[in-house]
């Protein structure tokens, strides 16, 4: 088993775990440690849980509750794949049913969570501008929506609120130089980071993390079409940690890599042209 940490938040943290076990390896029981989801992005394997055995595969969940015991075995093929996130005792109370949904031990590829697991994986892969500490609570809380049958609470309607994701979102565009992430708004607006990365979204109609991208994006683009600066210097300064992160992200956006993009804003607009003619 191969076990890498991605990130590590007091809320939550996300591993990425692949084994190598097959048939002739023999099974030995775990024990969950905390509350926890383990999207198969990869593989196949058999659970023993609670009495029960499931057979997960591509799109399954395994569903960790503190103390469990549990016992995966490889009787068809070798190795799988998880993202598995790792929540906090905190996280688990704002979703409103620490019990019942994390007792079923495993979950069948759902469309409700197989189409989040996979927007996960391309968050742990660089290649979406969504948080993975904040799609992994969206998971959560999309998961316990799901098994305990609860529908979702509507938005914010208080004045209050709508003022304190606002005001935040200002603290991100001026601070978005600075690594920034979910707990440190939260903590900003003085609430539960569960609670506002709900009310963040439902507000402003984007996640915290994507907010905090576009604006660097933003800060990014300014630069380059007013100063001199080298490529690298204003991707570190807008606050991306390396600049292979900065030319992905900006081109995705764009449409052109940095230095393609400040060529087009001082008068070689023919770049921009022959991108729309392709289209």
């Amino acid at each position: 088993m191969i076990a890498t940490t991605l990130i590590e938040r007091k809320s939550i943290s996300v591993s990425d775990f692949r084994c190598s076990a097959g048939p002739g390896d023999t099974p030995f029981a775990e024990q969950h440690r905390c509350h926890s989801i383990s999207y198969v992005r990869k593989g196949s394997f058999g659970l023993h849980c609670r009495g029960k055995f499931n057979e997960l595969v591509a799109g399954s969940v395994l569903i960790g509750h503190p103390g469990d015991e549990y016992t995966c075995i490889h009787e068809h093929v070798c190795g799988d794949e998880c993202l598995s996130f790792f929540l906090s005792p905190e996280l688990v109370d704002a979703l409103g049913d620490s019990q019942t949904p994390w007792q079923i031990g495993a979950a069948p590829p759902l469309p409700e969570l197989v189409v989040l697991g996979e927007l996960a994986q391309s968050a742990a892969d660089g290649s979406s501008d969504i948080g993975l500490d904040e799609i992994g609570q969206v998971l959560a809380s999309r998961f316990v929506e799901v098994v305990s049958g609860k529908p979702r609470k509507s938005g914010p309607d208080a004045a209050r609120d709508r003022r304190r994701a606002v005001e935040t979102a200002l603290w991100i565009d001026a601070n978005s130089h600075r690594q920034i992430n979910l707990e440190d708004a939260a903590a900003q607006a003085g609430i539960s980071p569960f609670h506002f990365l709900r009310l963040f979204s439902e507000v402003l109609g984007v996640t915290p993390h994507q907010y905090l991208v576009r604006s660097r994006l933003r800060h990014a683009a300014r630069r380059l079409a007013d100063d001199n600066s080298a490529v690298t210097d204003i991707a570190y300064d807008v606050g991306f940690a390396d600049l292979s992160n900065f030319v992905r992200t900006f081109h995705r956006a764009a449409g052109a890599s940095p230095l393609k993009f400040r060529q087009a804003s001082r008068g070689q607009r023919k770049i921009f042209q022959e991108r729309l003619a392709f289209n």
